[in-house]
């Protein structure tokens, strides 16, 4: 049986007012949320340790709060590509190809075989 490993890596809540939002999250949850620079719009992260689920707000073109979800990250391995290679074969399509993100690693995006848009992060 293969090593046991977070299902998920990251998570991102779109937000239409960052301001409103952090503070609301700070409220409910007794956290200190970090904002950060990004290019085009607005971040404010959750507390978070290497190796643990980590978080954050997310205000930028194309993220739009919904009923629908937020975006999930999932654990993509060591190789994204290993696994995008795979989308279209198992009924999704792919969004977005592999990107870096700097120090944190990989992202890439997909839509599953239901229409949800879903993310796959690596370190590497």
């Amino acid at each position: 049986m293969a090593e046991a490993q977070n299902a998920l890596n990251w998570f991102e809540i779109p937000v239409r007012d960052m301001k409103r939002a952090k503070k609301f999250y700070e409220t409910i949850l007794g956290i200190k949320l970090q904002e950060m620079e990004m290019p085009g719009g607005q971040y404010a992260m959750w507390p978070f340790a290497p190796g643990v689920l980590g978080g954050g707000l997310i205000k930028a073109k194309g993220y739009v709060p919904s009923k629908r979800g937020t975006l999930v990250y999932l654990n993509g391995g060591t190789d994204l590509n290993k696994a995008l290679k795979k989308v279209s074969k198992a009924g999704g399509q792919v969004i977005a190809e592999k990107f870096s993100i700097g120090e944190n690693g990989f992202v890439a995006t997909f839509k599953d075989s239901e229409g949800n848009k879903i993310a796959l992060h690596s370190p590497k």
